[in-house]
Formats: C-alpha cells, structure tokens, sequence
C-alpha cells in the first residue's frame, strides 16, 4: 500500500512525500495478474462463444495479441516517465491539452463504473444460481446488482484503502476459479468426456467469419484490461526501468495462456449455443464437467472474484473524481472530504449514481463490458499515438525502448476496434457517449464556476489525479 503519511521534515520543508518502494517482482506479477482476471472470464465467455461457436479461444487470443502490443507502448512510457496517472500523464505531456487529458482520465473513470457495473451484473447472477432465488432475469437481478453496489458505496466511504499483500490473497482465489476449470477440462479429456473437436467449429451466424472473429475480439478484449493500471503502481515498485518489462510480458502472456485454456475446457464440455445462456457460463462448465463437485463453493469463488473487481474500480473511480476536483477540472463539490473518514464522500456517491443508472436501465452483461473496452480502446489509441510523440521528448535515464512499428500497429488496431466496422454493437457508442456527455457538462459548470468565483485555471497536474486511492482491476 502506499505510504502516504507525511514526515515531519517534509511537513517542515513544504515538499511532497514520495509513494513508499514496497513492490519486488513477485508482488509486480501478483498484482498485474490479479488486476487482469476477473470479470470479464467469468462473465463473458458464453456471449463470446456466441459471436463464434466453438473457437471461443481465437478471440481471446487475438485481444491478448493486440493487448501485448499496446503493452509494449505501457512499457516505455512507464519506464521513462515512472509515476501515477498512468494514460492522463502521457497525455497531456504528449499533446498538453488539457480537454484532451481530462476526457482521458474521464474515459478511464468511466471505464472503472462501467467495469464494476459489468462485475455488479455478473455478482446478481452467481448470487440468484447459487442461492436458488429462482429468477436468473430481470427486475430480482437488477434489485441485486443494485443491493450489491450499496454495499461496496458502503464499504468505500468507510474508507477502503489499496493493500498489495491483500491482492495477493484475491488473486489466488480468482485464480483458482479458472485453474479449476482447466482442471475440469482435462479430467474429461482423461477419462474421453466432452467434446474437444469443438474448438475448431466456427459458427458467426450472419456474419463472414472474419466479421464474427472481430466483433467478438471486441468484446473479448474487456478481459485483458487491466494491466494499464499496473503502471499506477511505478512509484511503488523497486528499480521500475529494470523489472517492469520483464514482469509485465510475463503477466500478460501467463493470464492469455490461462484464458484461452479456460475458453477451450469450456467449449469441449458445453456447446455454445447453451454456454451463451445466461451470465453463469463457468457454472454451467462445472456442472457439466464434475457434476460431483461442490457447485456452490465455485459459485462463492466467482461472486468472490467479481466483487472484488467492483470493489477496486469503483474505488479508483471515486478517487479520479476526487483528484479532477481538486485539480479544479470537475465542480468544486466532487471535492468534498469526510471529516473523519477522510473519503472523498460526495465522488463516492456520483460514481455510485452512474453505477446504479447502468445497472437499471443497461444492466445487460455484453453492453457494460462492451463499453468498458470501447472506452479503453480509445484510450489505449491516444497512448499508442502518444509514444511516438514523446519521442521527442528525451529523458536522462535508460529506459525501454519499443520498436517503433509496435505503436502504430496498436493504435491502428485500437483504433479500428472502437469502430462500427468492428461489429460493435450501437448501443456501446449511447452508453460510453452519455458517460463522456456527462463529463463534458461538468466541465462546462467547473469553467462557469472558476470564472464566478475568479479562481485559477486548472492546474491539471496529472499525476495527482489518483489521490491516495488504488487503480486496480478493469475487468
């Protein structure tokens, strides 16, 4: 966790305490794989299946390939420039606009709401499966999600701060949910169960088969994000420039290999037209493959996993609100501390009301975690444009350097995936445009406020944006 207390010789010399080097690589690689698992596997594997059939696997595996190749961009920013703030800080020293940065930290807060709407939707149906509240639909499933972000409002404004030693706990719990079901996968194929020429079916429906591909890389894509906020955590890492590359290459390719061994023990044990059923599809896999196993404990594992990832998003959505309020960027109210908490009360209840308006009138598990990767698609474009960019921008010390045709192919691909062309779905652009929308009109209000009261232009310093908050997980 970051060390954020103040000596008293900093208070005495006016200078600003720095984040506490507490991260060697094993703890590096907890947290980045810990950050990437999570909703989106447990949650998004049957509509995926659906836009495919029986080659779920391939659009899991293309989004890790070209979540590899924004990775290397992370890389050299990170190295070069290894502090908090992440995509808002590359930004704005790319292009110093400061619109431009703040709907870039907007994007990513919303990213976080609508990530941790994703994990609230997928929570109610694990919750009504394995407590037999017999409705898997509708408003009962809608009452839970939003029971469930109360309760996680709850928890935050009591004041939830990020701890590394506790990743590591839920890390392995989420992790042995999938590690579960590859066991699963392989125990029938021992014994000659299930079906593994599935893996090679394509069924795109109307679709060309390179289309369907697409589309469902598009929505496969919101389960390797995540590991751009491991870059949040530079400053807490010990020698960055040396251990990041290694350590984040490392991470991704582990939790792709994961995912696609997942997807195939899922497909050889339930056909894809029943997988895409519901929001449980990992249940479902379970169930079929080892009817004897305890179906409740894997349930628990799930909601675990799940309430975890909304429990980190909406914690650092909160806190980029905080921090765009105190930046004067955002209405001065948005600002607002609890005077023993010390949470930023009134961020915590505007992201909770976003979450809330999701979870009811979008609610539906493809839209959210489609809009989670649209909106991060965009950013991850801006950060691929910003690398070369920043060439021009040297920096004394060594650092990672990408080859330069890997950021052009990144920001094409992200680029291309956030488009119609993409097979993404309309309402995706509605959801992540009300969000941006909304954002925009703050912004407005702030400029009208700053006028009337003749206060200062933003500052905009983005590497404050994060506060005392953690950025974890977006799936």
């Amino acid at each position: 966790m970051a060390d954020t207390a103040r000596t008293d010789e900093e208070i005495r010399d006016g200078s600003e305490p720095s984040l506490k080097r507490v991260m060697g690589p094993g703890l590096l690689l907890l947290f980045i794989v810990g950050d990437i698992l999570g909703t989106g596997i447990y949650a998004l594997t049957g509509q995926v299946a659906a836009q495919v059939g029986g080659v779920v696997w391939l659009p899991f595996l293309v989004a890790f390939l070209v979540a590899l190749v924004t990775a290397f961009s992370y890389l050299e920013l990170v190295t070069k420039y290894p502090r908090a703030a992440g995509a808002a800080l590359y930004t704005h020293k790319a292009f110093g606009v400061h619109f431009l940065t703040f709907l870039v930290a907007f994007a990513v807060m919303s990213s976080g709401i609508t990530s941790a709407s994703t994990a609230a939707r997928a929570f109610s149906a694990n919750a009504a499966n394995v407590f037999g509240l017999g409705f898997e639909e509708g408003l009962g499933i809608t009452l839970i999600g939003l029971g469930f972000m109360a309760l996680v409002a709850a928890v935050n404004l009591r004041g939830v701060g990020e701890s590394v030693k506790a990743n590591v706990v839920l890390t392995c719990v989420e992790l042995s949910g999938l590690l579960i079901v590859i066991g699963v996968g392989v125990w029938a194929l021992g014994i000659g169960e299930g079906d593994f020429s599935r893996v090679t079916e394509f069924d795109t429906g109307d679709r060309s088969l390179l289309g369907g591909v697409i589309a469902a890389t598009g929505l496969a894509f919101f389960a390797m994000v995540g590991f751009e906020d491991s870059v949040n955590m530079a400053e807490e890492c010990k020698e960055p420039r040396r251990i990041f590359p290694k350590v984040l290459l490392f991470g991704l390719v582990l939790t792709g290999t994961i995912y696609v061994l997942v997807s195939i023990s899922a497909i050889a044990l339930v056909p894809a037209e029943a997988l895409s059923q519901g929001d449980t599809p990992l249940l479902q896999v379970v169930e079929a493959g080892a009817p004897g196993f305890p179906i409740g404990l894997f349930g628990v594992i799930t909601m675990f996993a799940v309430a975890n990832s909304a429990l980190i998003n909406m914690l650092m959505a909160s806190r980029l609100v905080y921090g765009l309020s105190r930046e004067r960027v955002l209405p001065p109210f948005l600002g607002k501390v609890h005077h023993r908490r010390r949470t930023p009360t009134t961020a915590i209840l505007f992201t909770t009301a976003l979450a809330f308006g999701l979870i009811t009138f979008v609610g539906a598990v493809p839209a959210l975690g489609g809009t989670t990767a649209l909106l991060l698609l965009i950013v991850f474009t801006v950060v691929n444009v910003a690398v070369l960019v920043l060439r021009r921008d040297p920096v004394d010390a060594e650092h990672f350097r990408t080859p330069t045709v890997l950021p052009v192919v990144g920001a094409l691909a992200c680029a291309f995936l956030a488009t119609p062309f993409a097979g993404r779905p309309a309402e995706q652009y509605r959801i992540a445009g009300v969000l941006l929308a909304i954002g925009i009109v703050l912004w407005g209000v702030t400029v009208l406020i700053n006028k009337r009261t003749g206060a200062e232009a933003p500052r905009f310093d983005p590497s404050s944006l994060t506060g005392d908050g953690p950025s974890g997980p977006r799936n």
